[in-house]
């Protein structure tokens, strides 16, 4: 059964014209980083207000930026520029554009005139003439490492990656520090999938700019695309709160903790993020999908259902709705949804599945075949629809098309222990024994720990006389279970020691890490995090024995090394 826990796209509120414009030139100029110190002097208290009033609309503080846009006004009352950057303001980009080009005619040679022209082209999406201006301004004044940045952005916006990394590259060759830069030309890197160059270069941004929460989200996006998930989770948690209202680093921290299974840590998130937004359907959504995941399907139920509300023909929504009826075991609600999904996309074959599914569960097994076979023949690649309808018809005492569809299953999914396991299962009662052996064998190939395999093959092994072979596998079977139950209760006690570790309870945290490793000695995650609780109490060389304790066990540990 699917769980529907894939990322969401976040739909964009809709903006005013006024707030549109704006809202195009704090993404064009990335105001989160002050970095225009090349400017002639006599400018640069205009661009400073400038500057401070893009950054009050971006933060919402629209009384702050008014009172900057009157400064720039005063200080420049008559130029055409001037009156330019107030109409653009004021949503009246037509007029801004007449008065910038006017501006443009009396100062030709003026790169402030140019950039002002290439500012309202871009706001009116003319991204060519607003190249063409800024490249004007950058041939007037090569060395002004802004100039060249405002290009790159708006090189970007016009799909040319290539000649805008130029121009982000050329922005950081003449101001090395320049954080704006190495952020625009970090994220075509990690678009261009150059991960480590994208690495190096938004870390510099970090360094340049700790206060930017734009620098820590792209560098929590680049960090899990390197595998490094904690750290990625760690920057995300740094953006979010340098800036509480920052919707779309709110979802990716909330989905990153769902696929490091923080599930926990997720809801919170989440509930955040409803509160930013309560009519993005898929902000419920992702709240749904999290309280479905640490199973508190009554949770979900009515986050899912204000999602439908927002949304009513969306068919993921429905399922998902769904699948909290059938984690809550109310399999009539579950049928009633999927149904109801079905009738807006009848050719789903994973509708059609979970339809099955749910009519299984419910004993209702003809209906369920017949729905597991047309999901079958929609999608008779799914491995997981073959095992699902040979399960329900080895229930129905079907063993012949049992086998048949597990063994469907098996070349859809060569490496599917559980359908070789139930396939031997099939076999021993119909009395192939050394059939059932040799499935059985294989499910254990593919998954040693396979408990239920070896007892079963023991049983098989006794029945052909092997009695040292099922002695033997009887053993493994019981120790595997032993075993297997104590690593659930090892990881129960590891994510207990995180969340105290997370609230700053140090001593609780490392008790529950010991109690783990006494339970599973070979667990690294146990290790792993009593060297950071260890280190957060000063204990710097027992934490360094069990970080390295826990990349013996587990070497991807390495790359999430201890913090200093």
């Amino acid at each position: 059964m699917r769980e529907f826990l894939q990322a969401s796209q976040v739909q964009a509120s809709p903006q005013t014209p006024w707030r549109q414009c704006i809202m195009l030139a704090t993404c064009l100029v990335t105001l989160a980083f002050p970095a225009f110190a090349q400017q002639p002097k006599s400018r640069q208290p205009i661009d400073s207000l400038y500057r401070q009033g893009l950054a009050a609309v971006k933060h919402g503080d629209l009384a702050k930026a008014r009172t900057a846009f009157e400064q720039v006004i005063k200080l420049a009352p008559g130029s055409p520029e001037g009156q330019a950057n107030a109409l653009a303001r004021n949503g009246n980009l037509e007029e801004a554009e007449a008065e910038a080009r006017t501006a443009v005619r009396l100062a030709p040679n003026d790169s402030e005139a140019h950039r002002t022209l290439g500012r309202v082209a871009s706001f009116r999406g003319d991204l060519n003439t607003a190249s063409a201006e800024l490249k004007k301004a950058v041939a007037l004044q090569p060395d002004r490492a802004d100039l060249r940045d405002e290009l790159g952005s708006v090189l970007v916006q016009n799909s040319q990656a290539d000649e805008a990394a130029t121009q982000f590259s050329e922005a950081l060759r003449l101001q090395p520090g320049f954080a704006q830069a190495s952020l625009h030309l970090g994220v075509v890197r990690w678009q261009q999938k150059r991960t480590d160059e994208a690495l190096s270069l938004l870390q510099r941004a970090v360094q340049a700019a700790p206060q930017s929460p734009q620098a820590h989200y792209y560098l929590g996006r680049v960090l899990e695309d390197a595998g490094q998930r904690d750290a990625a989770i760690a920057e995300l948690q740094t953006a979010v709160k340098l800036q509480p209202g920052f919707a779309e680093a709110q979802t990716q921290l909330g989905l990153m903790l769902q696929r490091a299974g923080e599930a926990d840590a997720a809801v919170p998130v989440f509930r955040r993020l409803v509160e930013l937004n309560a009519t993005d359907p898929d902000a419920h959504n992702n709240l749904g999908l999290s309280l479905l995941q640490t199973g508190d399907a009554t949770g979900a139920i009515p986050a899912f259902e204000s999602a439908l509300r927002l949304r009513p023909d969306d068919t993921g929504y429905r399922t998902n709705l769904g699948t909290a009826y059938l984690q809550k075991s109310d399999f009539d609600a579950a049928i009633t949804q999927f149904q109801t999904a079905l009738k807006t996309a009848p050719q789903d074959a994973t509708l059609h599945y979970d339809l099955g599914l749910a009519l299984k569960l419910k004993d209702q097994l003809p209906d369920a075949v017949a729905e597991l076979r047309k999901a079958e023949e929609l999608d008779p690649s799914q491995a997981d629809i073959h095992y699902t309808l040979g399960v329900t018809l080895w229930q129905q005492g079907e063993f012949d098309q049992a086998a048949s569809e597990l063994r469907a299953a098996i070349q859809a999914q060569p490496d599917y222990a559980e359908a070789h396991y139930t396939l031997g299962t099939v076999l021993k009662q119909q009395g192939k024994l050394q059939e059932a052996a040799a499935s059985l064998r294989e499910a254990i190939r593919l998954q040693p720990d396979f408990a239920g395999a070896h007892t079963t093959l023991a049983a098989i092994l006794r029945q052909l006389g092997d009695t040292d072979g099922s002695a033997r596998e009887r053993l493994l079977g019981a120790q595997i279970s032993k075993d297997k139950t104590n690593l659930q209760a090892a990881t129960f006690d590891t994510n207990s020691g995180k969340r105290l570790l997370r609230v700053g309870d140090l001593e609780g945290a490392v008790s529950q890490f010991r109690a783990a490793i006494n339970l599973a000695p070979t667990y690294a995650p146990a290790h792993f995090h009593l060297a950071e609780a260890l280190r957060r109490q000063g204990q710097a060389g027992e934490a360094q024995q069990e970080f390295q304790r826990a990349t013996e066990l587990d070497p991807q540990l390495k790359q999430h090394g201890p913090e200093p």
